[in-house]
């Protein structure tokens, strides 16, 4: 059932429910025809990939395996530094393998560009990425994404995964934040 009334905190609804389904059903059915004859291990990354991660995994038609790891970014408030540490790995070898990142938004490109060169690093046949979200006017690196969802302006969303101060990810759209709400 589409929601009609958003958050109080949500200035405007960015993308909704339908639109997040149709998108990731085309993304799912478009990954099931590139690996068709070799299905990718699905890595999401922790948190914010949760959502996406479970709803893409049911649209693409193969028996894909999926794992997860989460990264920390050091960097000031909402700042991505690109200084990354691992905060849990995968537990499977991807040597040789097809990997698919999974991630829910691409803001500046810093950690994700970490991730990239860790996961190469490891020996797999291939390594791409899948988003969500891209922000090009935020990005500071060039990453190439094999599949995107939407690109979206340079402003604070939350919902569908995404959070702020660890809350508003269970919204079932993505919104943008109010300013009010993390400007003091």
């Amino acid at each position: 059932m589409p929601q009609t009334h958003h958050h109080p905190d949500v200035e405007r609804v960015l993308l909704d429910e339908q639109q997040i389904r149709e998108k990731v059903s085309e993304l799912g059915r478009r990954i099931a025809a590139d690996y068709a004859d070799e299905p990718p291990i699905l890595v999401g990354v922790l948190k914010g990939a949760v959502m996406v991660m479970a709803d893409l995994a049911r649209t693409i038609d193969l028996d894909v395996e999926m794992d997860w790891m989460a990264v920390s970014s050091y960097g000031s408030g909402t700042k991505s530094s690109g200084v990354v540490r691992i905060l849990k790995d995968l537990s499977a070898d991807i040597d040789g393998r097809n990997v698919l990142i999974v991630e829910d938004i691409i803001d500046s490109g810093l950690t994700l560009k970490w991730l990239l060169s860790n996961l190469r690093s490891r020996g797999p046949k291939s390594v791409e990425v899948a988003a969500l979200l891209r922000k090009p006017e935020a990005a500071r690196v060039e990453i190439d994404v094999k599949y995107v969802g939407f690109d979206i302006p340079n402003e604070f969303v939350i919902g569908y995964g995404l959070d702020y101060a660890e809350a508003y990810r269970n919204l079932p759209y993505v919104g943008v934040l109010k300013r009010s709400v993390y400007e003091d």
